[in-house]
């Protein structure tokens, strides 16, 4: 049993409360609003006790650090922002993807991530990319 100390439960409430996989810095500053003198040594401590009692789960993509979020018990998949690089959780999964595999091979278990950009990034990026369309489009005045 692990002794409930202040810092872990900052850690816990912030993980709780996030609707998607955290990194390590942004349970940190979640968890500073709580308890102001938590450092990194304590994150990562406390997250490796919370993903060893089965509290909360790490996500591991491709050539990322591992993220944490809340143990769920509904099979889900994941979308990052390529921009901002934050993970969303996507709930549910696209279907029987075990059809997918050779004839004769099993599987086992499966990850999907989905990979665009967020909503607010999303918008940023189209501001953006109308004020470079509209410099384009726009005559010349010579003269």
């Amino acid at each position: 049993m692990l002794r409930a100390t202040r810092q872990r439960a900052a850690i816990g409430m912030v993980i709780q409360a996030a609707q998607r996989p955290l990194t390590p810095q942004e349970v940190l500053q979640g968890a500073r609003s709580i308890v102001r003198a938590l450092g990194m040594a304590t994150v990562y401590r406390n997250l490796k006790r919370l993903v060893a009692d089965g509290t909360v789960h790490t996500i591991t993509l491709p050539g990322e650090s591992p993220r944490y979020e809340k143990r769920v018990s509904a099979h889900h998949h994941h979308f990052q922002c390529t921009t901002c690089r934050r993970v969303y959780d996507i709930p549910g999964c696209p279907g029987n993807l075990r059809r997918m595999a050779p004839r004769g091979f099993r599987v086992e278990h499966h990850d999907v991530t989905l990979y665009g950009r967020c909503p607010g990034c999303g918008k940023r990026g189209r501001r953006a990319g109308d004020d470079s369309q509209r410099a384009a489009i726009r005559p010349r005045r010579h003269g």
